[in-house]
């Protein structure tokens, strides 16, 4: 249940953190306030495995146009990703998605957009970079030293993302814990000093509510998203911005999915998120403008 008397013993039970500032995230050599104004983050998929079949781009000029629609539609950052997160779809390797990638990140960049990729190989992460990204998406964990110090060489900050496994596309099977932040915050912790002392310049975490995880039915994964946003601030304590992405729950919404990243936008925006990954462009910045978020001068 989610009504004002719970929200009110949720802000009372965890006053410190709800007041606890966060770093600024940076973003093409730039610093942002998140806090002032959120970043919107848009998601091109190149795979055509991927869930959100309006965010595929079937060819690179498909994703460059997608890329510059999201822009003017009030997109901070286009995420791009070139291999699906579903646990049955088809695996690509790293120089498969690193072409894909590349034309993408190269042109969008060329045209002074900011960009990130989306990845959890070295490889793939390394060709992101070289073609122009700003921010890389971190979907694993096995290889953050590696990571840390090829977005410290480029100047790119890192979103840090919770994935039960060790990486995007190899979970391993464990249920979610009814309360997740203590677990969040253990692991986030060491990760975030280990970026830091390798010199990425900015970073961000992402719970992970977008990726697979063994949770009884579809509702009850919509209603566990429905909670950790609203319990993002929790996890402001660890000094650096949340990004969440937006969840769509086919389940709930069926026809009207479309219009169910607006509605988690809120949640979000409860619980004090920094970064909103979206399909839904045009509809999270109209939810954020009209929670008063988007008022402050542009980016």
């Amino acid at each position: 249940m989610i009504d004002l008397a719970t929200l009110a013993a949720l802000a009372t039970t965890h006053a410190d953190e709800l007041a606890r500032s966060v770093e600024p995230f940076v973003m093409g050599g730039r610093s942002h306030d998140t806090d002032e104004r959120p970043i919107v983050m848009g998601a091109i998929n190149l795979s055509r495995d991927s869930t959100y079949r309006e965010s595929v781009a079937v060819t690179t000029a498909s994703a460059i146009r997608k890329g510059r629609v999201m822009a003017a539609q009030g997109a901070h950052l286009i995420d791009v990703g070139a291999e699906s997160s579903r646990a049955t779809a088809d695996r690509v390797d790293a120089s498969a998605q690193s072409a894909r990638l590349v034309p993408v990140v190269e042109a969008l960049a060329a045209e002074g957009l900011c960009v990130s990729v989306e990845g959890y190989d070295t490889a793939v992460v390394r060709a992101g970079l070289t073609a122009g990204a700003a921010v890389v998406n971190l979907t694993g964990s096995t290889d953050d030293d590696a990571i840390f110090a090829l977005a410290a060489e480029h100047g790119a900050s890192v979103v840090l993302c919770h994935v039960l496994g060790t990486h995007a596309r190899a979970l391993d099977g464990s249920d979610v814990d009814a309360d997740p932040v203590p677990g969040m915050l253990d692991r986030f912790g060491p990760r975030i000093a280990r970026a830091r002392e390798l010199g990425v310049p900015g970073i961000a975490i992402d719970p992970g509510l977008g990726f697979g995880f063994r949770l009884g039915d579809q509702r009850a994964r919509a209603r566990y998203q429905a909670a950790t946003l609203l319990q993002t601030f929790r996890l402001r304590s660890l000094g650096v911005p949340v990004c969440h992405a937006m969840p769509h729950a086919f389940d709930l919404f069926e026809d009207q999915f479309r219009t169910a990243e607006g509605f988690f936008t809120v949640l979000a925006h409860l619980g004090r998120t920094g970064i909103y990954r979206t399909h839904e462009v045009p509809h999270v910045v109209a939810v954020l403008d009209a929670l008063g978020e988007l008022d402050a001068l542009p980016l």
